[in-house]
């Protein structure tokens, strides 16, 4: 399969996976992350919304401390129901906590609606502990919905990592564009949210044909970052 060589220039092999090109999404990486720590787990779920991202992670560990940061005007959070968890709110800016405070930051379809994505960055880089972890997905070429303020390349997105002192880790591909694009097109029927869970049409059939050219996993997993919706990344603090 051809990649263009903007992103095999760019983007360092080390960052995007070879164990498999399957499409996943920002919670996928929960139970690996937990596992890897003992005793108290503070996490915070950056842009939790109605803060059902608890039930995920308590699902894995009951025993975490999880909290929830959002924007108080947020349409998500005023439809926000549940009472039984640690909610908190910010100005979009300034996150409310000490430094060091967490060993995980979650953030699940955020950025794209953040105004001052490098502001808030280096703000999860000071709240995560020395070994903590920064995990989540974001919007790459999906089109526009729910107050969304822009997209992000994998590169573009590392870059602003980097400048908040943070390290990126992981790359992978999750739903293919074309298929956020029609399921936009035709006013977003819940049908089309299967292709989160499984492989999306169009990742599918460049799985097919790299199988049938016989390409390597990971040029399989650059192909579906470059033509991706949505893409999950995984980051630290070293």
């Amino acid at each position: 399969m051809y990649v263009p060589r903007i992103t095999r220039d760019i983007i360092p092999d080390h960052l995007v996976p070879n164990d498999h090109c399957r499409q996943i999404v920002a919670s996928d990486y929960m139970k690996a992350e937990l596992n890897k720590r003992a005793g108290e787990i503070n996490v915070l779920d950056l842009g939790c919304g109605a803060g059902n991202g608890i039930d995920l992670f308590k699902a894995i560990n009951p025993d975490i401390i999880w909290y929830g940061l959002d924007l108080d005007e947020s349409p998500e959070v005023l439809s926000r129901t549940r009472k039984d968890a640690n909610f908190y709110s910010y100005d979009g800016i300034n996150i409310p906590f000490l430094t060091n405070t967490f060993d995980i930051v979650y953030s699940n379809q955020v950025f794209e609606h953040v105004r001052y994505p490098e502001k808030i960055l280096k703000e999860v880089s000071r709240i995560l502990k020395s070994d903590g972890c920064f995990f989540g997905s974001v919007s790459s070429l999906e089109p526009y919905h729910y107050f969304s303020l822009g997209n992000y390349s994998p590169y573009g997105f590392m870059l602003l990592l980097e400048n908040a002192g943070l390290k990126l880790n992981e790359l992978r591909p999750s739903i293919d564009c074309y298929t956020l694009i029609v399921r936009r097109l035709l006013n977003r029927p819940k049908f089309f949210n299967r292709f989160w869970i499984r492989e999306s049409p169009f990742n599918a059939v460049l799985t097919v044909i790299s199988n049938v050219l016989e390409r390597s996993i990971r040029s399989v997993n650059r192909c579906k970052l470059l033509f991706c919706g949505q893409f999950c990344f995984k980051a630290s603090t070293d």
